[in-house]
């Protein structure tokens, strides 16, 4: 796990939970499995940039607020 991927992690759980959205279902409006959502919160996936922008658009946040 490199220490990029686990700081984009935290930052999509910060927005998930500020947005009171669980896991379920933002993998869901991301088209992904829950595990792998949980995979990319823990910092454990290297997430494409389509799936950042998808994962932005769900949270309804700019990508910017994703990035550490």
């Amino acid at each position: 796990m490199s220490d990029l991927s686990i700081s984009f992690g935290l930052k999509v759980r910060e927005q998930r939970k500020l947005k009171n959205i669980t896991q379920e279902k933002l993998a869901l409006l991301c088209n992904i499995d829950r595990s792998y959502m949980g995979r990319i919160e823990r910092g454990e996936v290297n997430v494409t940039l389509e799936k950042i922008y998808e994962l932005a658009k769900a949270l309804d946040v700019p990508v910017k607020n994703l990035l550490p």
